[in-house]
């Protein structure tokens, strides 16, 4: 009997480079684990991103050390991120880049305090931070943050 042909990413059948690379990095950030300065290593990947997402996650950053000084810094999948108390993370940035989409986005985990009826928004696409926006996300990290 034939080996079944594996589907290939184009195919919606696999994981592309960059999802695995991504994946790599949860796992590179497990063992790390409490050894990790979670400040130190968002920054880090924010200054090896390209200028317009490095501006975006800087900005986020901002917002929320000022609005949720209690969510603590750190990688998630290699991407900027905040966790709770518990160490879950509740509000993450992807940038652009690194899944070669046109827009960054700013998204939520169940562990953000959104909850608002039987449906409500967990992620949403950035291409620039406005006034608007700035203020938009503020409430929402403040929320989240519970």
């Amino acid at each position: 009997m034939p080996t079944p042909r594996r589907p290939k990413p184009e195919d919606g059948g696999s994981f592309t480079a960059e999802e695995r690379s991504a994946m790599l990095e949860a796992r590179r950030e497990r063992r790390k684990g409490l050894k990790s300065d979670g400040e130190a290593d968002l920054l880090a990947k924010i200054a090896e991103m390209d200028e317009s997402d490095r501006a975006l996650a800087q900005a986020i950053h901002a917002i929320i050390k000022t609005t949720a000084p209690d969510l603590s810094p750190k990688t998630w999948y290699g991407m900027p991120a905040w966790a709770n108390s518990a160490g879950k993370t509740v509000c993450y940035f992807t940038p652009a880049g690194k899944f070669k989409t046109r827009y960054a986005g700013f998204g939520f985990n169940e562990h953000a305090a959104l909850d608002e009826g039987n449906m409500w928004p967990t992620a949403f696409a950035l291409v620039q931070l406005g006034a608007h926006e700035k203020e938009r996300i503020t409430e929402l990290v403040s929320k989240a943050a519970g």
